[in-house]
């Protein structure tokens, strides 16, 4: 089934990265894959525009922990915004437009969701993925927008150790993250 399948992708694209993950969790290796690249801008080309990449994995079997692992999934959505609000904020905002206030309260933002995101993983113990004991879709959405200072987001550091272990991480791990693994200097004061 794998052979059958094409996948395009952009390295250090979150959303890319999710559906590696997914595919690595459903032991779908083999797959072709044609890596895209952004500053061509073949990630709009016509090829790409074509494909519905939309479907359902990972979704657990009992209402509560599906109920939860919705919630997570879509307020994963909101932290990556407001990590991108962050990160790309000299990109999306031409320098004359540009404040640091506007920056600090992004960043503020950005602070109260990480601890938002601390307090869920407080809550469901040591050892836990985003919905409970079990890795799922929640985990394939959010885990690619986690890796921040694990001192002082000890529950998210946890978190990311335990999944940056999964064979379908490891195998889906953008390759230009591997050659400059410190990460976005835009965090560090995170």
């Amino acid at each position: 089934m794998a052979k059958d399948m094409t996948l395009l992708w952009g390295t250090g694209s979150c959303p890319c990265w999710r559906v590696m993950i997914a595919l690595e969790e459903k032991s779908l290796q083999g797959y072709n894959h044609k890596l895209l690249s952004f500053e061509k801008m073949e990630h709009k080309s016509q090829e790409v525009l074509d494909i519905n990449p939309r479907g359902q994995k990972l979704i657990p079997d009992g209402p509560a922990e599906q109920a939860l692992m919705y919630q997570r999934m879509f307020e994963g959505l909101t932290f990556y915004e407001k990590l991108n609000a962050v990160i790309y904020y000299d990109w999306y905002v031409p320098e004359g437009e540009r404040h640091e206030s506007a920056l600090k309260r992004n960043k503020e933002a950005l602070v109260t969701e990480l601890k938002l995101w601390e307090s869920y993983l407080q809550k469901l113990g040591s050892g836990s993925y985003l919905a409970g004991p079990s890795f799922t879709l929640a985990d394939v959405v959010v885990f690619p927008t986690v890796g921040l200072s694990p001192e002082r987001y000890p529950k998210l550091g946890e978190y990311y150790n335990l999944l940056k272990e999964r064979p379908s991480v490891k195998a889906s791990w953008p390759p230009h993250w591997l050659e400059n693994p410190k990460g976005q200097d835009a965090l560090k004061d995170i």
